[in-house]
């Protein structure tokens, strides 16, 4: 047991970098690039959410978003509203654009899942992702475990 537990952070990173480089793949015909997809993913779920929180969500440098969210508002995906309550904050909304595509992305997010998953029988995916939420949940700190887990559509 103490070797898989040795390997544990490994299989975590190495899982997780090829499902990305397996979406990105499939996703790229849609003409994002993968920070951009689990953003669009992050404001479809969140309508109004804040830009700095979605830097905090994804670990990207506030600048960083700043120029993706640039970009991502040149090509009509998204829409930078001020904040009515403070107008420091600005909220971003995905474009109608945006919203008739995240069905298409979620369902190659489906399908990468899948292909992941094969092999495992209902039983296994419930043990899998219920041991993935208890991980989550311990190294919070005191964050919600749906704020820190992965994008599940993407």
């Amino acid at each position: 047991m103490s070797d898989d537990i040795d390997k544990l952070g490994l299989l975590i990173h190495d899982s997780a970098r090829l499902m990305r480089k397996r979406f990105d793949a499939r996703a790229s015909a849609y003409g994002l690039s993968s920070a951009q997809w689990r953003l669009l993913v992050r404001v479809a779920k969140e309508p109004g959410i804040a830009q700095a929180r979605i830097a905090e969500l994804l670990e990207i440098e506030p600048i960083s978003v700043s120029r993706l969210v640039d970009r991502m508002e040149d090509s009509g995906w998204i829409e930078r509203r001020p904040d009515p309550a403070d107008r420091r904050v600005r909220q971003l909304f995905p474009t109608d654009k945006a919203m008739a595509t995240f069905g298409a992305i979620k369902s190659v997010a489906g399908e990468v899942f899948e292909e992941a998953l094969t092999g495992l029988d209902r039983d296994a995916r419930l043990a899998l992702i219920h041991g993935l939420k208890a991980l989550v949940d311990n190294l919070s700190d005191g964050e919600s475990a749906a704020a820190s887990t992965t994008d599940k559509a993407a």
